[in-house]
């Protein structure tokens, strides 16, 4: 088993997981004149991600570890921020686009190590999530574009 890409693959499910929570907690908690715009948009990202979350969970079943599985495990293992607040609708579009671009990051890490290990169908499961996250960072910045 390669432990660095089980590592990462877990950082990935956590990040993905982090991310799929800030998008549903910023779909209950968005206010304002384009509230619908927000919420609409905050629900198509969070419904497409958490759509992932088991998909990944059973990549990392696949390479023999156990899956993290509690919100501790989560905590410890993402690298996608927490709010102290709640955002403006502004602040919470540029927060996920904020946390968007890491899990891109995270995601691209963790494709280069399922390649190298000759995993192309997790590297290609990798690349449909490299594409969804590049079509979220579309809707968000279009979002914001001229704010």
């Amino acid at each position: 088993m390669n432990e660095e890409l089980v590592t990462s693959l877990k950082k990935t499910l956590a990040d993905t997981f982090a991310f799929y929570l800030k998008a549903h907690n910023y779909h209950w908690n968005v206010e304002g004149p384009d509230f619908f715009q927000y919420h609409s948009m905050f629900e198509t990202i969070y419904s497409e991600v958490y759509g992932v979350v088991d998909t990944l969970a059973e990549e990392v079943r696949k390479l023999d570890s156990y899956a993290p599985g509690s919100l501790e495990r989560f905590k410890m293992l993402t690298t996608i921020p927490e709010d102290g607040k709640i955002p403006t609708a502004i602040g919470m579009a540029q927060n996920l686009l904020e946390s968007n671009s890491i899990i891109l990051d995270q995601i691209a890490q963790t494709y280069d190590l399922a390649e190298q290990a000759g995993l192309h169908g997790l590297s290609n499961l990798l690349a449909e999530r490299q594409d969804a996250h590049k079509k979220h960072a579309w809707f968000l910045k279009a979002s914001l574009k001229n704010r």
